[in-house]
Parts: C-alpha cells; sequence; structure tokens
C-alpha cells in the first residue's frame, strides 16, 4: 500500500507539469523509473534474477529478453494503468511494439508478393527492370529490420531501422533519377547513385561514430523526402495527359505524405494495442501495393516504347 501511494504522489508531481510530461516519453516519467529501479533491486539479482531465468520461456530467452526487459514492460502497464486511474494522458513507451511488428512483417510480405508479380509481368529487357527490381530489395531489407527492431530494441536494431529507412528514401531519388532522367542521360543518373551512396555512407558513418543525432536523422530524412516528393509529383504532372496511369504514382506520393502525419499524433494505443505509429505502418500496406502498379505499368510502357523504336 505505502509503495502504491509513492507511485501516486511521483504521478501527481508529474501532472503538476503538463508541458514536460507531454513532451517526453513514457520511460522518463519518475512514477516508471521509480517502479523500474524497485522491480530491477528486487528480482534481477540474487535469487529474484534466478527465478527469473528458471521460468523464463525459451522463445523469449532465444530473443535476449532480459530480467531488466522484463521490468520495463511490467512498469510500463502499471504506469498505464495508473496515468489512466488518475486522469492523466498517458505517455509513450519505449519496447516491443507487437502491433508495429506484425504490421511491418506485413508491409514486407507485401512488398514480396508484389516483387514477385512484378518480376512475372515485367521482362527483363524492360529499361527500369533492374532499379526497379534493386529498390524493392532495398524496401524488403528495411521492412525485415523493422519488423526486427519493433520485435526487440537494442541499439543495434534502432540503428539498422533507421539506416536502412534512409537507404529507401536515398533510393527512391535514385528510382525518380533513373526515370525522368537516367534513361536518356545515363552517364548523369550514375553521378547520382554514387553521390547519394557517398552521402548514405557519411550519413551513416556520422550517426555510428560521433553521436547519434536523432533531430539531425530526421531532418536528413525530411530533406531527402521532400526532394523525392517534389521531383516525383513534378515529373506526374507533366506526364499526366501522356501516361494515364501516373495518377498511381501521384496517389503514392501525397498518400505517404499524409500518412506520415500520424507520426505527430500522441494518442493512447486503440485497444492498448494500436497506437499512432502501429497505424501509420498497417496504411503503408496498400499504399506499397499501389506503387507496385505503377512500376509494372510504366516498365511495360517503356518497354512497348523501346520495340516501336527499334522497329522504327
Amino acid at each position: 500500500m505505502a509503495a502504491r501511494t509513492a507511485l501516486l504522489l511521483l504521478l501527481g508531481v508529474a501532472g503538476a507539469g503538463p508541458a514536460l510530461a507531454q513532451a517526453s516519453r513514457g520511460d522518463r516519467e519518475p512514477v516508471y523509473r521509480e517502479c523500474l529501479t524497485h522491480c530491477e533491486r528486487r528480482n534481477c539479482s540474487g535469487p529474484g534474477l534466478r527465478h527469473f531465468r528458471s521460468h523464463q520461456p525459451l522463445y523469449m530467452s532465444l530473443t535476449g529478453w532480459t530480467c531488466r526487459d522484463e521490468c520495463k514492460y511490467e512498469c510500463m502497464w502499471l504506469t498505464v494503468g495508473l496515468y489512466v486511474q488518475e486522469g492523466y494522458k498517458v505517455p509513450q513507451f519505449h519496447g516491443k511494439e507487437p502491433a508495429s511488428a506484425f504490421a511491418s512483417f506485413l508491409n514486407g510480405l507485401a512488398n514480396l508478393v508484389m516483387l514477385n508479380r512484378y518480376k512475372a509481368a515485367v521482362p527483363r529487357s524492360s529499361p527500369m527492370y533492374h532499379t526497379c527490381i534493386a529498390f524493392a530489395w532495398v524496401s524488403l531489407n528495411a521492412w525485415f529490420w523493422s519488423t526486427v527492431f519493433h520485435t526487440r530494441e537494442t541499439n543495434l536494431t534502432e540503428k539498422m531501422d533507421y539506416f536502412c529507412a534512409s537507404a529507401v528514401i536515398l533510393h527512391s531519388v535514385y528510382l525518380c533519377c533513373v526515370r525522368t532522367l537516367g534513361l536518356k542521360r545515363p552517364a548523369f543518373a550514375t553521378a547520382i547513385g554514387i553521390f547519394l551512396l557517398l552521402f548514405l555512407a557519411c550519413h551513416v558513418s556520422y550517426l555510428t561514430l560521433v553521436r547519434f543525432d536523432y533531430g539531425y536523422n530526421m531532418v536528413a530524412n525530411v530533406v531527402i523526402g521532400l526532394l523525392n516528393l517534389l521531383w516525383w509529383l513534378g515529373w506526374c504532372m507533366r506526364n499526366q495527359q501522356r501516361l494515364p496511369y501516373v495518377w498511381k504514382c501521384v496517389a503514392v506520393v501525397l498518400l505517404l505524405q499524409a500518412l506520415a502525419l500520424l507520426e505527430l499524433l500522441d494518442f493512447p494505443p486503440l485497444l492498448w494495442v494500436f497506437d499512432a505509429h502501429a497505424i501509420w505502418h498497417i496504411s503503408t500496406i496498400p499504399v506499397n501495393i499501389l506503387f507496385y502498379s505503377f512500376l509494372v505499368d510504366d516498365s511495360l510502357y517503356l518497354l512497348k516504347a523501346n520495340s516501336i523504336i527499334k522497329i522504327d
């Protein structure tokens, strides 16, 4: 009872400063930190640790789930329960995100299915074939690491999730470059590709060897994403009369930007499972399918156009 009273007092202190509480993630909340300290002291050494290890399921030990992770999980739900009971806004926590992990897996599965459909529908002689295939594999790799990261959050899985996401954005810029300019100017597309690879190498090196700067990483990805958005939209607007299927590309670009706003929302998870991040991941599944449909249409158009040119 005394421990519960102490936790509620900490909760009241946190609630007295709403701006501070809203700006912080759940694992920085006083009630959570106090719970974590007590849990680790009680369960993560001596007899408590031996008991945890002897009763830990095999699948959890294989994923590297530790006593500290178990304490984080228990204290997260204790904190959530207290916040709901007292009427405070529920903060967001680090840790396992089953809904986001499952949504990432579904995105990867959708990419794999559409990759196979693309390979079945588009001959290898299409000018964009190899560039699209490479983009699909870069995307699959990113969704793999997103699934791993949301299943088991460590420094390595977090970095791989961030770096692979950056690689997808950069490869989308390269894909756009090849489609809009590179088919007629392959040397230019090659130069842009080299530049983007060097940028990715410098980006990863800085975040790995200097410091992992979340602010810089976000700004870098937003700038590249805006470049990607404007480049694709500009090309689509110029070709919408000539190529009727470009509406798919326009829809994909605009939907991705609109859905990204979900990342700015902060609300308690629906059914305590689907938070804004998970809903964003789920929403991108049909968008990915639509983009592959655009790539198939465009690749087949280019193949036909090349055949006519050769006949002429």
